[in-house]
């Protein structure tokens, strides 16, 4: 194992300085191999995928040590540089620096932290709830202090704004630009409905920052919601840093594993579904397991 030169934070933002960034999610540290050996520089950790794949809903429920440990998985398994999800911060300012911590400790080149009351919702929810603005404010900046003074002063603080879809398009350009002067790396502007209210989104952020500030921004390329599939490279051209895609590998999992089962109940016999699987060989390739050799941990 070749241990990088830069840290995970650093090594993402070096790729997004380059173009814009595709971070599919990894619902775990399989599912991050597969994510790496397919060419993919870097990965997403989704909470509503991290809490499904447990059998309960994206609300919040799951702890900041479950969490980390999806992370510290996922990273040891990959040494892909991610962005992990981290809801509303698992509590207060307190926690927030706790999980700041917990994240870097894990693996993760950054987290996200949204501005939803607790219970959260999907963000292509409706019927969400926001927290004040000065109290989201305070949880960035407890975020942003955290990372600076720790040995990894490049981790990633990505801000969510849910405003889009409570309050509207100026208060979420609003919000996002305060989180900006909190302390926010990244913005990432959630439950937007079209290629032009995420350009628009972009231009009018940029007027409400000072001159030169610079900053990240992230797309939320989930499907079934109220985002429209868009390209990568046109979110690119729309001044995106990176794109994550949260759910769909579990998805695309999940939906071929109930036609499974359905194939099985049927017919009794998984013949037929042997084309579609992976081989025992494949599988341990993607392990890097050699029957009889010595396994070396990690397997990158």
């Amino acid at each position: 194992m070749t241990t990088p030169l830069l840290s995970p934070g650093a090594r993402l933002r070096d790729l997004m300085s380059k173009g814009v960034v595709a971070a599919p999610g990894a619902f775990n540290a399989l599912c991050a191999l597969a994510i790496r050996d397919a060419g993919f520089e870097a990965a997403y950790i989704s909470g509503a995928a991290t809490s499904v794949a447990t059998g309960v809903p994206d609300v919040g429920i799951l702890t900041l040590d479950h969490f980390a440990r999806t992370v510290r998985e996922a990273y040891t398994a990959s040494g892909l540089p991610m962005i992990a999800d981290a809801d509303t911060g698992f509590g207060e300012s307190e926690m927030v620096r706790r999980t700041v911590v917990e994240y870097q400790r894990a693996g993760a080149a950054g987290l996200h932290l949204e501005d939803q009351v607790f219970p959260k919702r999907c963000g292509h929810l409706d019927g969400k709830k926001l927290v004040p603005v000065e109290h989201a404010c305070e949880r960035i900046a407890a975020a942003a202090e955290t990372a600076a003074a720790s040995s990894d002063p490049s981790f990633i603080i990505c801000a969510r704004t849910d405003a889009r879809g409570v309050d509207g398009m100026e208060a979420a350009v609003a919000r996002a630009a305060a989180y900006l002067r909190s302390g926010a790396d990244m913005i990432f502007p959630e439950g937007l409905v079209s290629e032009r209210e995420f350009a628009e989104f972009t231009i009018n952020l940029r007027r409400a920052v000072e001159p030169g500030l610079r900053y990240f921004l992230l797309a939320n390329m989930t499907e079934f919601g109220k985002t429209p599939i868009i390209p990568l490279a046109r979110f690119g051209e729309l001044g995106y840093s990176i794109v994550i895609y949260p759910v769909t590998m579990l998805r695309v999992a999940m939906g071929a594993v109930t036609d499974a089962l359905a194939t099985l109940k049927e017919t009794g016999s998984v013949e037929s579904l042997l084309p579609e699987m992976q081989t025992r060989e494949e599988l341990y390739a993607a392990i890097g397991y050699k029957p009889g050799v010595e396994w070396r941990f990690p397997p990158r």
